[in-house]
């Protein structure tokens, strides 16, 4: 389930979760299977604070303990811890080292946008005129998710549009090229020029490939 660490009622639950997650883990383990236990916006959970509280260095801790434990000489483990943040200056250096590899994935070339655009508008009922070629060259910048975001809010606009209209026809309009940059002009991308530094900065520091 999905917790809120820095709410005080749930610091105590966050040290049993991280325990039991690693334990069910380690049961998959011994039946031989190979387990991925993946945490997403990591910092969320090992960023050092000033004012942080006694809940959270345990919760910290206890990940810490736990990776630890994976880490026994003479033991191959079958148990993958993957993270991943968008701000990891922000994780200390203890936990940075518990990652054999840390890995700056960039914000998607021309190429990769391009197959997003492809992939996640696949599903939609587009017009003749849309070209993926041409998204892409306009959002260099822009994540994943900011494309993923396009698409969905291309769909969702047609939709809207089709029942304020009182459902006239039998089905919303084809999406056309001009609502994809309708929604790229007042949507902005979501990761600042200067967050990207930072993290190239970070990687050129604590990278290990």
């Amino acid at each position: 389930r999905q917790m809120c660490i820095r709410d005080r009622k749930w610091l105590g639950e966050s040290e049993k979760n991280i325990s039991m997650i690693f334990k069910t883990a380690r049961e998959y383990e011994a039946s031989g299977k190979p387990v991925i236990i993946f945490i997403d916006e990591v910092d969320s959970l090992t960023a050092i604070r000033v004012n942080e509280v006694g809940g959270e260095a345990r919760a910290r801790n206890q990940l810490i303990k736990e990776m630890d434990g994976l880490l026994d000489k003479g033991r191959l483990s079958m148990i993958y811890v993957l993270a991943a943040t968008n701000k990891p200056w922000l994780l200390d250096e203890p936990f940075i080292r518990r990652f054999q590899k840390r890995i700056f994935i960039d914000l998607p070339d021309y190429e990769a946008r391009l197959k997003l655009f492809e992939h996640y508008a696949s599903k939609l009922n587009l017009d003749d005129d849309v070209e993926f070629a041409e998204l892409a060259r306009i959002t260099n910048g822009y994540s994943a998710a900011d494309i993923y975001t396009i698409c969905m809010e291309a769909q969702t606009k047609i939709v809207s549009e089709f029942f304020e209209k009182g459902c006239e026809g039998d089905a919303p309009r084809k999406i056309r090229m001009e609502d994809f940059l309708e929604i790229i002009r007042r949507r902005k991308p979501s990761i600042d020029l200067e967050s990207v530094k930072k993290m190239l900065e970070w990687n050129e520091r604590f990278g290990a490939y």
